[in-house]
């Protein structure tokens, strides 16, 4: 069974990796000079082995589940693929409600690197979990907390794509000139005619085609804020499982200072948002601070902070 759980992860990495190929074929396609086609090709071929990946990937974890009798997210190697699982379905399940598909290079180059860090760097045969962990809790507080973290990772790209667009927006507003228009019978001229400047690079060209920066804003907030409540009921349920297993719910472990740091982090984020009038590339700026911390508290604290959560690396 382990084997066949690595196989089919292997064969949804394969999957991931060409349809990030095809979605930058198609951003290229954008940023062209040539007149865009309504039929975007490269970017339905990236969804169709997205979704061929995403299968081969589910089917995977199930395996790995059952070659150890057990929830397959006991260990950093199962979290890794939990979570980019549900970062790549997250994608997905979006994109038939709206139009996403330009973060499709951001969100299958996530998968691609987790999957990577996952199998030559965390990766462990699949066996029992230790006593301490054999609790319904593993179930719902780690599950939540992969979940939560897939969601944050489609923000995050969401948020870094706003980031480029905010800085693209002010290259063409720097760059409009009034333009001279013969206007009236008299040949009049009037010199305040401001003419829309064309994308002249790149970027600009592909740029042109991504929904504007207050639609991205508006995304990752919202994405941000679904994931937040996640991450609460992780920690809720990560104090819970604390007071049944060591006898109390909290006790400044690296894994549980981390965990609530970055919640304060996103419940700060939440409350400027709502209630400071902040220009909204801050906002991206702290959604993606609050998921680096994500991170560092994933690949750093589990790896080089001893503590009682250590035992999640092996």
């Amino acid at each position: 069974m382990t084997d066949y759980s690595t196989a089919l992860v292997l064969g949804a990495v394969v999957c991931y990796l060409i349809a990030m190929l095809s979605f930058a074929v198609d951003i290229s396609a954008l940023g062209g000079h040539a007149p865009q086609r309504k039929v975007r090709r490269a970017a339905n071929i990236g969804l169709a082995l997205s979704w061929l990946g995403v299968g081969l990937h589910l089917v995977g974890l199930v395996t790995r589940g059952l070659a150890a009798g057990r929830v397959p997210w006991a260990n950093m190697y199962e979290f890794s693929l939990t979570f980019a699982l549900v970062a790549m379905l997250g994608f997905l399940v979006i994109n038939r409600k709206r139009d996403i598909r330009y973060l499709g290079v951001f969100v299958s180059f996530l998968a691609v690197a987790v999957l990577f860090v996952a199998f030559w760097h965390l990766f462990v045969e699949a066996d029992g979990v230790q006593p301490i962990l054999d609790s319904y809790w593993l179930v719902v507080h780690v599950s939540v907390a992969a979940g939560s973290t897939g969601v944050f990772s489609i923000a995050a790209a969401a948020s870094a794509l706003q980031l480029i667009q905010h800085r693209q927006s002010r290259r063409t507003a720097a760059t409009k000139q009034p333009a001279r228009v013969a206007a009236g019978s008299g040949g009049d001229v009037v010199e305040d005619a401001a003419v829309p400047p064309q994308p002249t690079t790149f970027v600009g060209r592909v740029m042109a085609h991504v929904p504007d920066v207050e639609s991205l804003e508006r995304f990752a907030y919202r994405l941000n804020a679904v994931a937040f409540v996640g991450w609460t009921l992780t920690l809720v349920a990560g104090a819970i499982w604390a007071e049944a297993a060591w006898g109390r719910p909290w006790g400044w472990d690296p894994k549980e200072t981390w965990t609530l740091v970055i919640w304060l982090i996103y419940a700060a984020y939440l409350h400027v948002r709502a209630t400071v009038g902040w220009t909204i590339n801050r906002f991206a700026w702290f959604g993606l601070v609050g998921f680096v911390a994500l991170l560092a508290n994933f690949y750093v604290v589990n790896i080089f902070f001893p503590g009682n959560h250590s035992y999640s690396g092996l």
